[in-house]
């Protein structure tokens, strides 16, 4: 029997868990988070939001892991991958991979510990919130889930059909031949998106649709092009939308044009809370620097100027540190970049 587990199994993985297992296929959630494991094994995975379903599923710690699993979806924060692949590493088959469905540019590190023929990247296109311990929040609109999967070098037909045949037990899933431009579409979304939604302390609709937000929105989406065409990055469609034509801009015109349509292209993902502000109700460290702060840095080896970037980046650390607060006054502290 094909063995299956999703390592990190937080909002977005208790989400798609519970849709593959309601759906007819079978794997292993797993999560240091002993609250949640507990309660997904004695409660089952219940789904709230835009979505209401509870479903059993099968629940494990990684102390309680054995063996070795055929496909595992990574889904914790990059900032231990070498750490976290380097023992997801000894519960792999010889011929098993790990689907990187994390955010940012994961897969080269992933693939320099297990094999580029062991590596296939995902780019999920929708939003979850860990509400309470075995209870998620589904906040995009269900007609709007979709993944977009590509396999590194290595990667047989057979194994990314059956990846994808598991993910197509929850939602479509697109071939994508242009993984590291279907990456930079996603970054883009979640640098500006995310990046600006945990600076505001809001949701993916509190940047969209304020007009203050959309002004720092939408030059953080051209510096994101930018430095994505300066390191040769084809952008890939998002869901069908070419989000260079729609986004991209020389004159002011154009970005007038393209700040307005902010509101109507995010309408779907509105209620999405970002997973750094996530983090940082926490009080745990989050992942700028695996989002914007790649931004910055790939910017600063091909020349291009990130200056918006840059200070979501220094606005989110003094989040961290505890010198500012996320909250909607923190969008004038762009004014000067404007």
């Amino acid at each position: 029997m094909r063995r299956y587990a999703i390592y990190g199994a937080g909002s977005l993985g208790t989400v798609l868990g519970a849709n593959i297992t309601k759906n007819g296929g079978k794997l292993d959630l797993i999560n240091r988070n002993k609250a949640h494991v507990e309660a997904l094994k004695t409660k089952g995975a219940q789904i709230t939001g835009t979505v209401q379903m509870t479903v059993p599923v099968t629940a494990l710690t990684p102390d309680e892991m054995s063996g070795a699993y055929d496909v595992i979806l990574l889904l914790t924060k990059q900032l231990h991958n070498k750490a976290v692949v380097s023992f997801l590493k000894d519960h792999l088959q010889e011929d098993g991979v790990i689907v990187t469905l994390q955010n940012g540019l994961p897969e080269p590190e992933i693939a320099e510990i297990v094999g580029t023929h062991r590596t296939i990247g995902c780019v999920v296109e929708w939003g979850a919130t860990l509400a309470s311990p075995g209870v998620c929040v589904l906040t995009s609109d269900p007609e709007s889930l979709s993944f977009h999967m590509g396999k590194m070098e290595g990667i047989s037909d057979e194994k990314f059909a059956e990846v994808k045949g598991l993910l197509e037990l929850m939602c479509p899933v697109h071939e994508e031949e242009n993984l590291i431009g279907a990456r930079w579409s996603k970054l883009l979304i979640n640098a500006t998106f995310s990046g600006l939604g945990t600076v505001v302390g809001g949701v993916f609709g509190d940047v969209s649709e304020n007009k203050a937000a959309r002004k720092v929105a939408i030059r953080c989406m051209k510096e994101c092009i930018d430095v994505g065409h300066a390191v040769g990055a084809t952008f890939a469609p998002v869901q069908g939308k070419n989000i260079t034509a729609l986004f991209y801009y020389k004159n002011v015109f154009k970005r007038a044009i393209a700040t307005a349509l902010i509101p109507i292209a995010m309408k779907k993902h509105r209620n999405i809370e970002p997973s750094m502000l996530q983090d940082l109700k926490k009080n745990k460290p989050c992942e700028i620097d695996a989002i914007n702060g790649i931004v910055c840095t790939w910017g600063r080896k091909t020349g291009v100027a990130t200056p918006i970037n840059d200070k979501i980046v220094e606005i989110i650390k003094q989040c961290e540190s505890g010198a500012l607060k996320p909250q909607a006054s923190n969008i004038a502290l762009f004014d000067h970049l404007l």
